[in-house]
């Protein structure tokens, strides 16, 4: 599953209305009925977005993220283990080795853990990295990930607080002059340009092009990025001024069909939030000086005001 990081786009091409002008929001009303069917696929849209949210795999279990330092790595809920897990989890489960760039784990004799099904023994294994073969204990879910030159230990606990007390999200509403077609002006070759995180790393990413559109009056650019090297749509992660007081603060994230024919649909109403908007232990990319809009776009996702948010 892409993670929430990696949103679903809702295909309604069908619905949407016409006579948009290039690089313009609509300026006139969508043919009768379309306008109905576009705000149910918003809905089915935002319906799959909780769905997703609230999943095994969803970004509410992820409860924890631990560095780990090049050697030997004891997890357990001991208060003296370098992987502190919660109270719940045996004293000690095993031990995370990180050498040479791979991670290893060895599973203690009396801890009972297994990835995909099966007992996880004392004899060491490559530790997964992936949700498939995620070690787990309990409630708890444990498999590597890695960031730069750092490796990580991220844990999901499938009776997490802020799953249990999830609010469900809240949006501005739909409103289809959000929903904008944009000159797509591409780079020849494609740029590499480096993306902070919220880890303080700037991490290279591959951008094709660029997309210019008016909106209130104002003529706005975006730099999009290729979020994975499948390369399938592309990756917005931006930020306007309702960060100041309605929206998530660091930015907010959307995605778009590949440009066709020289043009982009945009579509505000489905901005959302990123995941460190709903736990701490993301690692999240954040929006580059050019991506900060001097504008409010108020369409899509809202800040959200979980249990202990």
């Amino acid at each position: 599953m892409r993670t929430i990081l990696v949103v679903l786009v809702a295909a309604f091409a069908a619905a949407s209305p016409a006579g948009l002008k290039a690089g313009t929001t609509e300026s006139s009303a969508p043919p009768a009925g379309s306008t109905s069917v576009y705000q149910n696929e918003i809905r089915k849209y935002r319906a799959q977005r909780e769905a997703e949210l609230k999943a095994d795999d969803g970004w509410l279990t992820v409860a924890g993220l631990f560095w780990l330092k090049p050697g030997a790595n004891v997890a357990g809920s001991a208060a003296a283990s370098d992987v502190r897990l919660p109270a719940k989890a045996p004293p000690r489960i095993g031990v995370f080795e990180l050498k040479d760039g791979k991670v290893t784990f060895a599973a203690h004799p009396a801890a009972q853990v297994t990835s995909a099904g099966k007992p996880v023994g004392p004899q060491p294994i490559a530790a997964p990295s992936d949700e498939e073969t995620a070690l787990a204990v309990g409630d708890l879910r444990m498999f590597v990930i890695h960031r730069g030159d750092r490796f990580g230990i991220r844990m999901r606990d499938m009776k997490s607080a802020m799953r249990a007390q999830f609010k469900g999200l809240r949006y501005f509403p739909i409103r289809t002059e959000y929903r904008i077609r944009a000159n797509f002006i591409p780079y020849n070759p494609p740029r590499t340009v480096a993306v902070p995180n919220v880890l303080g790393q700037n991490p290279e990413m591959e951008s094709p092009g660029y997309v210019t559109f008016t909106l209130d009056g104002k003529s706005l650019r975006l730099e999009p990025v290729y979020e994975d090297d499948e390369k399938k749509d592309l990756f917005f992660i931006f930020k306007d001024t309702t960060s100041r007081d309605a929206t998530y603060p660091a930015g907010r994230f959307l995605h778009a069909d590949l440009p066709k024919d020289g043009f982009v649909t945009i579509d505000f109403n489905k901005a959302y939030n990123p995941p460190c908007a709903f736990t701490d232990f993301a690692t999240c990319p954040l929006p580059r000086k050019e991506n900060q809009l001097p504008v409010r776009i108020e369409a899509g996702e809202l800040a959200y005001h979980g249990p202990t948010r």
